[in-house]
């Protein structure tokens, strides 16, 4: 694909997964027209799950003011965005987000935390003062509910530095326990178990490592010992990044593996992230990151049956595979997919953009290119937690 069309069809994949439920939340018909294929019990959760984890990716575009073509639709769909939120917290609405439990709101109410984080003026700044105390309120609630002992403690940290960011008061112990529970989990090379026992699955970079960056960087200023956790977070991500870019097959396929293969190319959400922080490792270029995700994201929202005869994702990883979601997955928690699109919140000049395409490894290495380095693993210290 010519690189001026790399970003169109990119933003094409945005307002595709889009515009069906930012349209749908901000008229107040989310949960009448959103299919929720799976388990019942969950309805009460959807709201609140597809606007977090959809905003959570969709949040560095939303605060980047685009050029162009994609100009008005940015501004069209900031616009949806603060509506939509502006629905979700209304109490009265048969839309409105559940903060209260019994336990899943936790997630969800981090994925958008996250979000605010990633967009403080579009997703934050701009709502309108009674919207943003019910978000504050919203938020706290969820102080109410137990992480379970894994990657949920990030949860509960993440909204604590959304709430640190918005001038309110936060619990320093909740981002303590998580930071120092995580360090605990590292495992070495750059990557973290999600909780006691090791098991493979993309939660390193669904979860684990995304919001571990987001939270260091959030109060290093304020810890001289987060200062010094931060390169080693940094160094363990781009250790991490590195080998998710060569788990991209030439075909833009990648190992089905763990957990919660239905989020798709949401499986390479920390690969993205550092793409659109700049924060790239040497061994990667921004041109064959790009090459890379783009290939995943027509091998995963290509696919048939990716979405449905009315726009809504299905629950699959090639195509709709509904029998591939666990207990928890629904039409909602697929939206997670959204993360992938973090670079477009690099402006159109960036050499993410810019550069001519460039192989990624396994392109690289299978097509019997001569000169491709071996991989090294990542040997550091640890955090020296007091």
């Amino acid at each position: 694909m010519a690189v001026e069309k790399v970003r169109a069809y990119w933003v094409q994949i945005l307002e595709r997964l889009a515009r069906p439920v930012l349209t749908n939340l901000a008229g107040g018909k989310l949960m009448a027209r959103m299919p929720l294929a799976g388990d019942p019990c969950r309805r009460k959760y959807a709201s609140l799950e597809v606007t977090g984890r959809l905003l959570n990716g969709l949040a560095p575009w939303l605060e980047l003011e685009p050029t162009g073509l994609e100009a008005k639709l940015n501004k069209e769909f900031r616009d949806l965005a603060r509506q939509a939120l502006t629905i979700g917290l209304d109490q009265a609405s048969p839309d409105r987000f559940n903060f209260t439990g019994p336990d899943q709101p936790l997630v969800d109410a981090a994925f958008l935390a996250q979000a605010l984080l990633r967009a403080p003026t579009e997703l934050w700044g701009k709502l309108n003062p009674r919207v943003q105390a019910d978000l504050i309120a919203g938020l706290q609630k969820t102080r109410a509910i137990q992480p379970y002992f894994c990657n949920w403690l990030l949860f509960s940290a993440i909204i604590e530095a959304a709430l640190f960011r918005m001038g309110v008061g936060y619990d320093p112990m909740r981002v303590d326990y998580a930071l120092r529970q995580l360090e605990d989990w590292y495992l070495g090379d750059g990557t973290y178990s999600d909780g006691p026992e090791f098991h493979w699955d993309y939660y390193n970079s669904f979860v684990i490592q995304p919001m571990l960056l987001d939270l260091v960087a959030t109060f290093r200023a304020e810890r001289a010992d987060l200062e010094s956790l931060f390169p080693l977070v940094r160094q363990r991500a781009e250790r991490q990044a590195v080998i998710l870019e060569r788990l991209i097959a030439p075909d833009g396929s990648f190992p089905p593996i763990g957990r919660s293969l239905t989020y798709r190319m949401g499986a390479f959400h920390l690969l993205a992230q550092l793409a659109w922080r700049d924060q790239l490792p040497a061994e990667l270029t921004p041109a064959q990151v790009r090459c890379g995700l783009s290939a995943v994201m027509k091998r995963t929202m290509e696919a048939p049956g990716a979405f449905d005869e009315n726009g809504w994702l299905t629950i699959g990883l090639a195509g709709r595979q509904p029998v591939l979601g666990e207990s928890y997955i629904t039409n909602a928690s697929v939206y997670l997919c959204s993360t992938a699109l973090l670079p477009l919140g690099l402006p159109s000049s960036h050499p993410f953009w810019l550069a001519p395409p460039a192989p990624y490894t396994s392109l690289r290495i299978w097509s019997g290119e001569k000169d491709v380095l071996p991989d090294q693993a990542l040997a550091g210290p640890r955090w020296p937690m007091g």
